[in-house]
């Protein structure tokens, strides 16, 4: 449920459509219309929690910090205005209360003060798990771990232009409106974090790959069985 309730309507529809229907959205949400809260939040609850958690790197304070988003938004719709669409209007609440909540942590906290020289690279894929295989499964969640804790390894910078560009999707001029940075930045950010998600990833992944392709449990227990069928044996 990922993206303004308004655009997914689908690229067909006019801009203008588009905008009318939000406002329409924000008007009934003004009047605590619940249906409208409901579909504001479940709209943008992925984006915002992801957000939030790229710069906290916490799931806990990433959902406090969505909640205290709405509390806010909710309450000050009278002061949108419009001038940007209201997903990112939320991203921004977001990301000023997560920076809030790091910086009395960890002081000096900015998205905007870095340049780093773009590097190339590309991020690694790792195939679906085929259905009913529990033993790849599971290797697929450590692999998943694994690239969740090069995701939070990442400095805050390009943590944050990594998630808002390739999780989310957001475009580079939208990434760029979003935190605040040209769009030449956006792109070197996130050739920088590219490569730095590969290096961290490498560096984990050597322990996992050793259990990559398993054989054990319930495959060597079928194939077992199987052999042991085709020769007469047993029950």
């Amino acid at each position: 449920m990922q993206g303004t309730a308004a655009g997914a309507k689908g690229p067909n529809v006019k801009a203008s459509e588009i905008r009318s229907s939000e406002a329409e959205l924000i008007d009934r949400a003004r009047g605590r219309d619940e249906a409208a809260l409901r579909e504001i939040m479940q709209a943008n609850n992925r984006r915002l929690y992801r957000l939030a958690r790229a710069i906290l790197r916490s799931d806990s304070e990433a959902e406090d910090v969505v909640q205290e988003t709405y509390l806010r938004a909710f309450t000050h719709l009278d002061g949108f205005r419009g001038e940007s669409g209201l997903s990112t209007w939320l991203s921004r609440i977001a990301i000023n209360e997560a920076l809030g909540r790091s910086r009395s942590a960890r002081p000096h906290v900015e998205l905007g003060s870095v340049s780093e020289a773009a590097l190339e690279a590309q991020i690694i894929k790792f195939p679906v798990s085929p259905a009913g295989d529990p033993e790849r499964t599971m290797a697929q969640r450590e692999i998943q771990r694994v690239v969740e804790r090069a995701i939070d390894e990442l400095p805050d910078v390009f943590r944050m232009v990594f998630v808002a560009r390739v999780m989310e999707g957001m475009n580079i001029e939208e990434t760029a409106d979003l935190l605040g940075v040209k769009p030449e930045t956006v792109k070197t950010r996130l050739h920088r974090a590219r490569t730095m998600l590969r290096e961290n990833v490498e560096k984990e992944i050597g322990p996992v790959m050793m259990d990559a392709f398993p054989f054990a449990g319930w495959r060597c227990e079928r194939l077992t069985e199987a052999v042991l069928k085709r020769l007469g044996v047993g029950g």
